[in-house]
């Protein structure tokens, strides 16, 4: 089998190229989904500071609404004081007053405490709005970057890819379809040089009458062991 080893060896350089362009993009969209996952936390925290805000002045509300009917009904009661006939009533009507009084005053002072959260929550929600605004800053601009090498090295892929087909074009059908059975079994690594009477790659030693005819570099000689092409090189690979 007739060979231009320059032209295999070609090939091997402009396919290792493609592979490792073809790695990195291929980690590109993870990278960018891990970016879109720090913009949307950063977001996730200023929104869930709202939110307990939110749940904050519910809870105020319900309380004022509490105090409020609680106030209604104090006043009822001392309508009522007017219209009692005994002591007793008036005195059960003076109790109901007084715990209603300890229950508002406990809900006052709830509602104190909710106001203080609020204010505390409210600073959480102004660092946490200028946190995201930072991040989203930062992030943004990495992912914009990331995307612009992205489309930079699709560009450069599809140049390397032209110049692999053109590549594989000048190589005989028999020897490409041989080197491309090779490819799909080694991982894409065909070619190995041969250094001093062993296969690089496998590390097999070759045959005294193996290294003559491939000092003549005439025709493929595949290696026993791992049935890669071997390359004859003066220097080792």
């Amino acid at each position: 089998m007739d060979v231009d080893f320059n032209q295999l060896i070609a090939l091997q350089r402009l396919d290792a190229k493609l592979k490792h362009l073809s790695a990195f993009l291929d980690t590109i969209p993870a990278k960018v989904a891990a970016i879109d996952a720090k913009i949307e936390k950063s977001r996730q925290d200023l929104a869930e500071a709202k939110d307990r805000l939110t749940q904050n002045q519910k809870t105020r509300r319900d309380l004022e609404s509490q105090v409020k009917d609680i106030k209604a009904h104090i006043s009822k009661y001392k309508v009522q004081l007017n219209d009692v006939k005994t002591n007793k009533e008036y005195t059960a009507l003076l109790h109901e007053i007084d715990g209603a009084k300890s229950k508002v005053d406990a809900f006052e002072e709830s509602i104190i405490s909710e106001m203080l959260v609020a204010d505390d929550i409210e600073r959480e929600i102004r660092a946490a709005a200028e946190t995201c605004r930072k991040a989203e800053d930062v992030f943004q601009k990495d992912k914009d970057a990331l995307l612009a090498r992205k489309g930079r090295l699709e560009a450069r892929r599809d140049r390397v890819r032209a110049e692999r087909d053109a590549q594989q074009a000048a190589v005989s059908a028999e020897v490409l379809a041989l080197y491309q059975a090779i490819s799909h079994k080694r991982a894409g690594v065909v070619l190995s040089p041969v250094k001093g009477d062993f296969c690089s790659l496998c590390h097999m030693r070759i045959r005294p009458q193996v290294l003559e005819e491939l000092m003549a570099m005439s025709s493929i000689i595949l290696c026993e062991a791992c049935g890669r092409i071997l390359l004859w090189t003066k220097k080792p690979a």
